[in-house]
């Protein structure tokens, strides 16, 4: 524990003075503090995931058509599209972690920020460093349904513990969900990034995705993700815009936007998952 509290200490050390000669965080870590700094951080990373989530869903449609879904995966094989996937891991455990920070403090009452937001940045960078080490190496194998039965049960636990304390609340649903789906998301979005990197042909050739998929509770899992992550980075959406649109009419409009793109791409994942 204290080899893993002295390896914390050093990236935070490496780490937060880098951000605080970043501009427009440097201003806002002097004025507001460290905990607003993330916290729009988190915000930041959440639509950047949301984007790449609808074009995710949007590039594996093309399983339909699998010699079409091959030819385009040899597209994203570039050095360049490697380094962004590898990146992705970024916004990826940091929203992820942050948000389980966020969870502890509204439904346990536990915050203590400083020693959080030190697990928030070790964590991460671990996590970062690991998923390129397995990229680079590209020759581990795992099978699907043994991994995804595992995950499965280790993302109950958060979800249990949520629901189990916010669930009699007098907050709204809609809320609730959010943050349960939120609680499942923990676990099983940093998973499912480092399943795909696993294995090459894992997420990059048709025949190997789409026998994965065939697979019973795989299905049950997927459909899982599109239904969790749409709906939680859709209320996120629809929470920054109450927060920064004033006019009512413009927030109903940009509600109705979000509501609709949403519900369009779970259709088109859920259509996918049921008929490949």
């Amino acid at each position: 524990m204290a080899i893993t509290d002295s390896v914390i200490k050093r990236l935070e050390m490496w780490i937060l003075p880098r951000l605080a000669q970043t501009p427009v965080v440097s201003i806002y870590a002097g004025t507001r503090g460290w905990p607003f700094v993330i916290a729009w951080i988190h915000r930041f990373f959440g639509i950047l995931l949301v984007i790449y989530v609808l074009f995710h869903i949007y590039t594996l449609s093309f399983l339909e058509t699998p010699a079409l879904f091959d030819h385009k995966m040899k597209f994203f094989r570039f050095f360049l599209f490697v380094l962004l996937e590898w990146l992705l891991a970024i916004p990826v455990i940091f929203h992820a972690l942050n948000g389980s920070r966020l969870v502890l403090y509204e439904s346990f009452g536990f915050r203590k920020d400083g020693l959080m937001i030190r697990r928030l940045l070790g964590i991460s960078v671990a996590y970062v460093f690991f998923l390129g080490l397995w990229m680079l190496l590209g020759n581990q194998t795992v099978t699907p349904l043994f991994f995804w039965l595992t995950v499965s049960i280790i993302a109950v636990i958060p979800v249990y513990l949520v629901t189990g304390k916010i669930w009699k609340t007098g907050m709204p649903v809609g809320w609730k969900l959010q943050r349960i789906t939120g609680a499942f998301l923990l676990i099983s979005i940093p998973a499912h990034l480092l399943f795909m990197h696993l294995h090459p042909s894992i997420g990059h050739e048709s025949d190997v995705v789409i026998q994965r998929m065939q697979n019973t509770f795989i299905r049950f899992v997927d459909m899982a993700l599109v239904v969790s992550v749409l709906y939680h980075g859709g209320y996120g959406l629809l929470a920054i815009a109450k927060d920064y649109l004033e006019s009512k009419p413009l927030q109903t409009a940009c509600a109705a936007i979000i509501s609709l793109v949403m519900t369009v791409f779970a259709w088109i994942g859920i259509r996918l998952i049921l008929t490949v």
